[in-house]
């Protein structure tokens, strides 16, 4: 049988085994595209031969990006989501009746189009809703638009490794124009790797995330795909600081009165993330 392989760190590598033949193999103007059904792990988009997301265990990545700022924010109309082209972060934003408009960046319109079409089972109700307003656009320039000053109550950082034309997205020129584009008490969300295997990446970015906002920190999910067991989530914002005792309590009281339809994140979960084992622990700066 078919089989794709990824080798994302140096000296390991996971094997997926496909299911029929690919929905979608090409190469658009950024990257190659490759969408398949695997025998484990559902629907599989990859991007230069790196999963980006799989139907199977999305929903530990998107909701843990969305709904944990999101319900202890308690007030989001607005939200950009930095790249994101397979929707959904978006279509988790979305099931927050607060929200006015989420603009989705993302520089590649060819995911976006191949993602629309191939992966409903997460996206359907994003595609419809006319909340949504998708920009093709480099996410790093579109930030520096005026319109997009003091605009945004959540900003989420959906990126790639720092790797090739994705370094912009972790430096600090970036990180000084999320600032910018958040406003007063607003939150920004990152995907910064699997500490397990890309230590220095939690580390960095809390470092540049200090120097640029008053509040930042870290918390964890577990994403099976994204070999090496927990995946690090940094957070900055202007105002309040995530995971305090009352911010907990005030995002369980608001899943538990939205009635949110999720997969992996409830209030327990929630209150968990923040639990650092002392290996991790030991890369906050």
């Amino acid at each position: 049988m078919a089989a794709f392989k990824e080798r994302l760190h140096k000296g390991y590598a996971q094997t997926m085994v496909l299911k029929g033949k690919p929905l979608a193999d090409e190469k658009s103007r950024y990257q190659r595209i490759k969408v398949f059904d695997s025998v484990a792990n559902g629907r599989v988009l990859t991007l230069d031969g790196v999963v980006q997301i799989t139907t199977r265990d999305e929903s530990a990545y998107a909701e843990m990006l969305t709904h944990l700022p999101m319900l202890e924010h308690g007030r989001v109309e607005r939200v950009m989501i930095v790249g994101g082209g397979d929707l959904s972060i978006a279509e988790e934003a979305l099931k927050h009746k607060s929200v006015k408009e989420v603009v989705l960046v993302d520089i590649d319109g060819r995911v976006v189009e191949l993602c629309r079409k191939h992966f409903a089972e997460v996206n359907a109700k994003a595609c419809r809703d006319r909340r949504l307003k998708i920009e093709i656009a480099d996410a790093f320039e579109y930030l520096a638009r005026p319109e997009a000053r003091s605009r945004f109550d959540l900003i989420v950082g959906d990126r790639p490794d720092p790797i090739g034309p994705g370094k912009a997205l972790f430096g600090d020129t970036f990180y000084r124009r999320i600032k910018r584009a958040l406003k007063p008490g607003g939150f920004a969300t990152f995907q910064t790797g699997v500490p397990f295997y890309q230590p220095g990446e939690i580390t960095e970015a809390l470092e540049e995330l200090k120097r640029h906002f008053p509040r930042s920190g870290l918390y964890l999910t577990v994403v099976p795909t994204y070999i090496g067991g927990f995946m690090a989530l940094c957070w900055a914002g202007k105002g309040a600081r995530l995971g305090t005792p009352a911010g907990i309590k005030k995002a369980a009281r608001a899943f538990k009165r939205l009635k949110l339809k999720t997969d992996y994140y409830n209030p327990a979960v929630h209150a968990a993330a923040f639990a650092l084992p002392q290996w991790i622990g030991r890369l906050v700066p």
